[in-house]
């Protein structure tokens, strides 16, 4: 069996689509990527654009090899996970973006990479996520061939309109998890606090994947002249660099607002356990007053009992005892003991 038929399976199921392109038209569509480089070297004029999702080193190897690629931009193309950058190598532009996607259903936000390959007269693009769809951005440029013949910039203009655009529902999505959270909060939901750390963490990693490009694509519009980009794709640079500012300011804006949510969260849990501890303070008292009632008349009873006890005696040497005075006497003191006692207690607010 033939080794290099076997080699070859990997890059037939990576090559998602694989077109080459003259004036603004597709006039090839090879099936692997060694068909779509000789096609392009038999096209004077002609740009090559090749999409690969998740393709093996071997494939990325070999286009590295066949386009002039740099080792370092095609490692950073197969480990992935990149930060949003742009670097130039000779004439090969290297662009690493991270797309975003709301979910509607888990309220999340989902993130995808995509790796971009410019040249003079190709464009290659290396996806390890479904996001973003880039099938809507070919389609979108092979139906404005006026565009598309402007050539591999246009292809990353397009490209990066496609991801900034898409950014616009996920700040759509987090405004409205923010709104979800402020009813909770309010409303004195337990599980707001977990669902602001979630919502925060998923902020910040929005801002890192849209922050950079601002940068990025004012880099892009003032190295323009420079590189030969046509001015009606500078104006379309300056357009997408307008719409990444605004996401930028509102993730910013979000942050803050999640920070305040939070400050409010907290202070209206400390409010809640200061009304429950003067609650319990307050019922503390209250018993405290109850148990002092209580003890007051035990008090105030057990007096007569006292002397009634003493005088129920029966010796025959007790003072008093056959005085002909003394059970007046007796209640007498019974009644003075309980009036002074109470006298006492009601003077201490205990009665």
């Amino acid at each position: 069996m033939d080794p290099r038929a076997q080699g070859e399976t990997p890059a037939r199921q990576s090559v998602i689509d694989n077109a080459i392109y003259q004036n603004g038209h597709r006039v090839d569509s090879p099936r692997s990527l060694g068909a779509a480089i000789e096609a392009l070297r038999a096209r004077p004029g002609a740009m090559a654009w090749i999409g690969l999702y998740r393709p093996e080193e071997s494939e990325l190897f070999r286009a590295a090899e066949e386009f002039g690629l740099h080792e370092l931009a095609v490692e950073d193309a197969i480990v992935a996970h990149q930060r949003p950058k742009a670097d130039r190598y000779g004439e090969t532009l290297f662009v690493a973006l991270r797309a975003a996607q709301y979910l509607d259903k888990p309220e999340k936000v989902e993130f995808g990479e995509v790796h971009i390959f410019v040249g003079r007269d190709f464009v290659l693009t290396v996806r390890h996520s479904e996001a973003p769809d880039l099938s809507k951005v070919r389609r979108r440029m092979e139906n404005e061939p006026e565009l598309l013949c402007k050539g591999p910039q246009a292809v990353l203009y397009a490209i990066l309109d496609a991801v900034v655009d898409g950014y616009a529902p996920v700040v759509a999505g987090l405004q409205n998890d923010l709104d979800e959270i402020e009813v909770q909060v309010f409303g004195g939901d337990p599980a707001a606090p977990r669902r602001i750390y979630a919502l925060s963490r998923e902020v910040i990693e929005f801002q890192r994947a849209a922050s950079p490009l601002v940068p990025m694509l004012d880099g892009f519009v003032a190295g323009s002249p420079q590189h030969g980009v046509d001015e009606d794709l500078q104006r379309y640079l300056r357009d997408v660099s307008d719409h990444v500012i605004t996401v930028t300011e509102r993730v910013s804006g979000f942050r803050q607002m999640l920070q305040d949510i939070l400050i409010v969260n907290s202070t209206l849990v400390s409010q809640a356990q200061n009304e429950e501890m003067t609650k319990m303070t307050a019922a503390s008292i209250s018993q405290g007053d109850e148990v002092k009632k209580i003890s007051a008349w035990a008090a105030i009873l057990f007096a007569p009992t006292l002397v009634g006890t003493i005088y129920g005696m029966n010796f025959d040497h007790i003072p008093e005892l056959h005085w002909l005075l003394g059970y007046p006497f007796a209640l007498f003191l019974m009644a003075v003991v309980c009036g002074s006692l109470y006298l006492v207690f009601k003077r201490r607010d205990w009665l």
